[in-house]
């Protein structure tokens, strides 16, 4: 009984893990990719027996929906935009913190942190009020050296790219911490062999930092590109989607579909899509990675 208990102790650590991943990860999915080959509504809720298994119709209709293939080119376009912009931003703030020794580099690590640790929620709305056509703060300032203001969330280009510029200059502090300490796990030897041999600063960040920050890089650009996939509560909260759809995700989609006008089935189908779309992308992300270490 001892020995028993001995070789399954590891469970008694790991169960209630797994049965929190299989109640609120697990089961939500396989619930979705049922409900998403039925046409289920608030007719169905109520009484499952209204309820009717349509196959792979919801599928089919989405390829059809003007509104879905527009998300889903949205939503292209903020993760092609984002996901480099986090990278070369949060890559370049982390490399100007690590050359500097002094306090005051301490205090921009945090002042750079900060947005990051505040809710997505209260950020968009603060940079609704920033992006406001008459009122926010950048117009003001355009005015006031001569220039005409710029309608921010008014024009389906011009709000995508603001949206971009918001999102990303909040998801700049969490991976600025993220390559600041790859920085500072990089060997000393690797400085040292590098002084005695004269290399200058240039050439230690090209031969030494950035090779030696590819794990890091991948890390961040995995987990970005799930994040901005994801998009949803910049677009809902700054634009509702609009103008014209212009601003509008596939998690926004999904949203409207299914808490706007009741078409849970649909919705559950759109759900599935996007985390087919995420899989796969991430999945080509990893092979890639393999590749590149030499392993296959």
């Amino acid at each position: 009984m001892k020995n028993i208990l001995r070789n399954n102790t590891h469970w008694f650590f790991i169960t209630p893990a797994l049965l929190v991943l299989l109640a609120f990860s697990i089961f939500p999915v396989l619930v979705a990719i049922v409900v998403s080959f039925t046409d289920m509504n608030l007719r169905g809720l109520i009484n499952l027996n209204e309820v009717q298994f349509i196959g792979f119709g919801n599928y089919i209709d989405l390829l059809s929906n003007t509104q879905f293939i527009q998300a889903f080119w949205n939503t292209v376009f903020y993760v092609s935009l984002g996901i480099p912009l986090v990278i070369i931003t949060s890559l370049g703030v982390a490399l100007l913190l690590d050359y500097g020794k002094n306090k005051i580099f301490v205090f921009a690590r945090a002042l750079f942190y900060v947005p990051s640790v505040t809710t997505s929620v209260a950020v968009a709305v603060v940079w609704s009020f920033l992006l406001h056509s008459h009122h926010g703060l950048f117009n003001q300032a355009l005015v006031a050296i001569n220039i005409e203001p710029i309608a921010w969330l008014a024009e389906p280009v011009t709000a995508r790219l603001s949206l971009v510029l918001m999102a990303a200059w909040r998801a700049m502090g969490l991976n600025m911490i993220i390559f600041l300490a790859a920085l500072q796990g990089i060997p000393k030897d690797y400085y040292e062999a590098a002084d005695i041999d004269g290399a200058k600063n240039w050439q230690k960040l090209l031969y030494i930092k950035v090779p030696l920050l590819r794990f890091a890089t991948f890390f961040v650009a995995t987990t970005t590109l799930i994040g901005w996939f994801q998009f949803f509560e910049e677009p809902m909260i700054m634009t509702n989607g609009g103008p014209l759809g212009g601003t509008r995700s596939i998690a926004l989609f999904v949203y409207e579909t299914g808490f706007g006008i009741s078409r849970f089935g649909a919705a559950a189908a759109g759900s599935v899509v996007l985390f087919l779309i995420i899989l796969t992308v991430t999945l080509v992300q990893f092979k890639l990675r393999k590749k590149d270490n030499g392993i296959y």
